[in-house]
């Protein structure tokens, strides 16, 4: 007869939570760090009770499998600091997010938005409402009068990998073992929601003991296939110009090494996604830096006349591809390696699904006595010294009408930092600048998520890297904009003692959004912090926001600079500071990033009064007729 154990649901959860493991290359980890949770009236007597039951067991010596428990202060930034630990962990290790029904559980939709958008493990225990129905309709109960199976967790359908609602006690273990399969899968991982009735939480079940042991998910790193590897390699061999746009599944893979050997066997330059930057380190040879939209004039030149294009860990999105107008040479060809058939076969490439470090091994080896010509690497060399001397004048132009630039504030933090430390980021005119400018010197110094470009996501993932690597800086790059919409997980940082550096950029309004307004013929409007004036228009002076102050009545210690001098001196001490620190620094918003020459598609009105407007659309079109469909004949696609 099978042993079993009464537990409550919420108890069996958390015990399962705990048993779980994660192996890859030999390497095993738990699969969850912890739980960040915030409690309310749907978890607190279900999940909040099995969590202190299972760290008080752990406190008196008892081998719970205890989860630590993190409280948050804001429910979508407890699972960007989440998505953060799970992608500096390489998708590896992960946590749990505990919310209450209600406000608590649909605020995390955004965050799961985040996590399945930049494929980030991270796994959502919604509470819901009442299986049995006994009490209904109840507080933040949705009704509709023509489903009665619909609440509001039915949102994270759409933005989750897996999505299940666990009625019944028995459900539990497949619905677990469904979302483990899912997180530990480095094709379709993302965000996973299970969803947990009140009622069903607090319900007794016995459950069989084997359900609580050890067991280990192992990541797989699925081999390239003979033909499609043979296929790859002979395009590489046959092209004249070939470029490698690189992307966040080289790290992931942890196949930066692999990389580096690759493009030092063939001399094949090497452009970076958001996603994919550190992949190379910005002085190796190959590397020519960010590529795209936002990326630099050496990758974007080469990328023009790439011949053949080897796409690997990338989903070309459309910042890499510059909506598809970066790719110019007639008959260009792409090789796509990827683990997500979804992604080789995107441009109708020569699609290798499979492992980046397995193939891109296969391919040095298939490649073996292959070289570029001397006269193609002599020119994206003197191309990436030119982009190098543009980045150095565009730092030393330290201030403009009083302010520092942002340029300048960058480059000194790209200075005064250790190449181990890590740069966070998300949204605004920061992402773009720092992926043109910032001099990665280790693959993990990079941290700017950009599938979701989430506004708020910089300080609670700051908070999530820090947790992953407690033994780098984390330096957070954040604008005024970004800081407003969520600066609360400065709290928790302070609550666990957590060191984030926070460079804080006030420059009274969007940069990055005054910026295209501008330059879409919108003049920036309703994008700069003002009082309403007499006309009625937000155009009056600007707001008397303190941010400084706002930030030190959150518990962190908080240095105002206004100079070059005074920014060197800030962050030298907060580097030898053991808790957080905010560094506050105002910037003059009108001065821009060096040019990527590149394009980026967001429509202009087709027809309007405003001159302005009207020349944008001219710009418009001419850019608009240059994209690219990528359409090569059928034989060549083959996503193996």
């Amino acid at each position: 007869m099978t042993d079993t154990v009464r537990l409550t649901v919420a108890q069996a959860l958390v015990r399962f939570l705990g048993a779980q493991y994660s192996e890859r290359d030999g390497v095993e980890q738990r699969l969850f760090a912890g739980c960040f949770g915030i409690f309310g009236h749907g978890n607190v007597a279900g999940v909040g009770q099995a969590l202190l039951e299972a760290e008080l067991a752990e406190v008196g010596g008892q081998d719970s499998g205890a989860l630590p428990y993190v409280l948050g202060r804001n429910e979508q930034a407890m699972v960007h600091s989440a998505a953060a630990y799970a992608r500096m962990k390489d998708r590896l290790q992960t946590w749990a997010v505990s919310t209450s029904v209600g406000p608590g559980a649909t605020n995390m939709v955004t965050g799961a938005a985040l996590a399945t958008i930049n494929r980030l493990p991270v796994l959502l225990l919604p509470a819901d409402t009442f299986a049995d129905r006994a009490a209904s309709p109840l507080l933040q109960e949705l009704e509709l009068p023509a489903s009665g199976d619909v609440t509001v967790n039915d949102c994270f359908r759409p933005v989750s990998r897996y999505f299940d609602r666990v009625w019944r006690p028995e459900q539990l273990p497949s619905a677990m073992l469904a979302a483990m399969r899912v997180l530990t899968d480095p094709a379709e991982t993302g965000a996973v929601t299970v969803c947990f009735p009140q009622d069903v939480q607090a319900q007794a079940h016995d459950w069989p003991v084997e359900l609580f042991a050890k067991r280990v998910w192992h990541v797989a790193r699925p081999l390239p296939e003979r033909a499609a590897l043979a296929r790859a390699a002979e395009a590489i061999r046959t092209a004249r110009r070939p470029l490698v746009v690189a992307g966040g599944g080289v790290h992931y893979s942890g196949a930066t090494a692999a990389l580096a050997a690759f493009c030092e066997a063939t001399g094949i330059p090497v452009g970076q996604s958001q996603a994919g930057k550190g992949t190379l380190v910005f002085d190796h040879p190959q590397c020519l830096g960010a590529i795209g939209s936002t990326g630099t004039t050496a990758a974007n030149a080469i990328a023009r006349d790439a011949d053949v294009v080897i796409g690997v860990g990338t989903r070309y999105s459309d910042f890499t591809t510059a909506s598809r107008t970066a790719f110019q040479a007639p008959d260009v060809r792409f090789v796509n390696v990827n683990v997500a058939g979804l992604d080789a076969v995107k441009h109708a490439g020569i699609g290798v699904v499979a492992d980046a470090r397995e193939t891109l091994e296969a391919l040095t080896t298939a490649l073996a006595g292959h070289r570029v010509d001397d006269a193609y690497e002599a020119e994206y060399r003197r191309l990436d010294a030119e982009w190098e001397a543009t980045v150095d004048a565009a730092e030393s132009a330290t201030e403009s009408n009083g302010l520092l630039t942002q340029n300048a504030v960058i480059g000194l933090v790209n200075d005064l930092t250790d190449a181990r430390d890590v740069v966070v980021c998300a949204a605004g005119s920061m992402p773009g600048d720092l992926h043109k400018l910032w001099r990665t010197r280790d693959p993990k110094g990079y941290h700017v998520e950009y599938g979701y470009s989430c506004m708020g996501y910089e300080v609670a993932g700051g908070v999530g890297v820090a947790m992953a690597c407690p033994d780098r800086d984390v330096v957070v790059m954040v604008g005024d904009g970004s800081y407003l919409m969520m600066a609360t997980e400065l709290v928790t940082a302070v609550q666990e003692g957590v060191k984030v550096i926070t460079v804080l950029v006030q420059n009274h309004g969007y940069a990055s959004i005054g910026a295209l307004s501008e330059e879409l013929g919108s003049q920036r409007f309703g994008t700069r912090y003002r009082y309403r004036s007499g006309s009625g228009r937000l155009d009056g002076e600007r707001l008397p926001v303190d941010l400084a102050a706002n930030a030190a009545s959150l518990g962190v210690r908080v240095i105002s600079v206004r100079t070059a001098d005074e920014l060197a001196a800030a962050l030298r001490e907060a580097k030898a500071a053991t808790e957080s620190v905010v560094v506050h620094v105002e910037t003059d918003p009108l001065v821009p990033a060096p040019d990527s020459r590149s394009w980026w598609d967001v429509p202009v009105a087709e027809v309007a009064a405003l001159e302005s407007t009207q020349r944008a659309r001219k710009t418009y079109d001419d850019a608009k007729s240059t994209q690219r469909s990528f359409l090569h004949p059928s034989e060549e696609v083959s996503p193996s």
